[in-house]
């Protein structure tokens, strides 16, 4: 697993649905990024904790494939509200 240094926020995006309800299928590039995610694991954060729901900006973080999953690294600044 990666351990994130300083007030950094390693999370799993929530994934988003291929369909619309009408049952039409949208292709990558015409599907919202997510603005919202699991937190994986925490650095030096004092607000934010492992399994928390967060919501964030649209492009924020970087994205790295570790182990074969998507995840994004980020400051706990960009982190807009823990949802729940």
């Amino acid at each position: 697993m990666i351990k994130p240094l300083g007030d950094r926020v390693v999370v799993e995006p929530t994934t988003q649905s291929e369909k619309t309800e009408s049952g039409i299928i949208l292709p990558d590039t015409a599907q919202d990024k997510p603005q919202e995610g699991k937190v994986l694991a925490v650095g030096d954060c004092e607000t934010i904790k492992k399994d928390d729901l967060i919501l964030y900006p649209k492009y924020t973080g970087t994205e790295v494939n570790h182990e074969g999953q998507d995840v994004l690294i980020m400051s706990e600044k960009e982190v807009l509200a823990v949802v729940g």
